[in-house]
């Protein structure tokens, strides 16, 4: 069987894909080793009707609702190759398992990489984060801590204080501030350190102090750490897709790629992190893109 679409990536971008071609009668393969990214998030925010809702509650919903269309086929496997054909694509799971399909969606996001700092495994998720507008609401009012190399650290420390103004702003040992930049924030009382954090303590994932390489000790109640961000998959040998400047899969604004056929969705085409709702509504715009492709095939035979 030669599937009308394969769909690399469960997340929120494939699964909304699936839905909107599951209920266009196109026949899905639907591949997700169930790895999210967010797993390790209490709970998500942002969705309307489904704010607060947990990682796992949110792919349980959504699997329910996707695998009522029987077009729609769910594979729980890891793809490790992709290839183009003349005709379509031809995709590899496990290393073993091999489907064809005539379009091709990743969808597989991103993955973080964080600096090595003891305790902050134990703690991300549950009092340190990445993005403000998942959970600057659930830290409001708190001391917190932004570490960051990043250039756009100065970016980061404005936007928090609209949730907090006990704030300290980390460089990790770099100069990504100028100094109006700093001169700018010490106006507003938030404090400014270019050491270099050397461990963050506190038990059951809850923050309570922030030590740096000089001995000193801040107390602090949480924080957002900036990570770097790497792409989940990356078959740009095997498919010959061009890539954008954040590391992403270069598309125009309905996903459509460099090659025919390719199609990329949610953090998989952005390079840069996304909220639940913003990868889903780029996966039904992906999937709708997809589906006209197939028509006018169709109609042009």
């Amino acid at each position: 069987m030669i599937y009308d679409v394969a769909i690399i990536g469960g997340g929120p971008a494939g699964l909304n894909a699936a839905l909107v071609l599951g209920r266009a009668r196109r026949s899905v393969a639907l591949f997700d080793h169930n790895q999210p990214r967010n797993a390790v998030t209490h709970a998500s925010h942002g969705f309307l009707t489904r704010d607060g809702v947990t990682p796992a509650e949110f792919r349980r919903i959504a699997y329910e609702e996707v695998l009522r269309y029987p077009s729609v086929e769910r594979y729980s496997a890891k793809v490790t190759d992709a290839r183009k054909l003349p005709h379509g694509f031809q995709i590899m799971a496990n290393g073993t398992e091999t489907i064809q399909a005539r379009k091709l969606l990743i969808a597989t996001g991103l993955k973080e990489v964080y600096p090595a700092i003891p305790g902050l495994k134990e703690m991300y998720g549950k009092s340190l984060f990445h993005c403000p507008y998942c959970d600057g609401w659930e830290l409001r009012d708190q001391p917190l801590i932004v570490v960051s190399e990043h250039p756009r650290l100065y970016h980061m420390a404005k936007l928090l204080y609209q949730w907090s103004r006990d704030l300290v702003i980390c460089t990790n040992g770099q100069r990504v501030l100028t100094d109006e930049e700093k001169q700018v924030l010490s106006a507003r009382h938030i404090i400014v350190t270019e050491q270099t954090v050397a461990a963050f303590h506190g038990s059951e994932g809850k923050l309570q102090q922030v030590e740096f390489t000089d001995g000193m000790r801040m107390d602090r109640t949480g924080g957002f750490i900036t990570p770097q961000w790497q792409p989940h998959v990356d078959f740009r040998e095997s498919l010959g897709y061009e890539g954008n400047e954040a590391g992403g899969i270069l598309t125009d604004a309905v996903g459509k790629s460099s090659v025919p056929g390719l199609f990329a969705a949610g953090e998989a085409n952005t390079g840069a992190p996304s909220q639940l709702i913003s990868a889903a509504a780029s996966g039904s715009m992906a999937a709708i893109t997809i589906n006209t492709e197939l028509m006018e095939e169709e109609f042009s035979r």
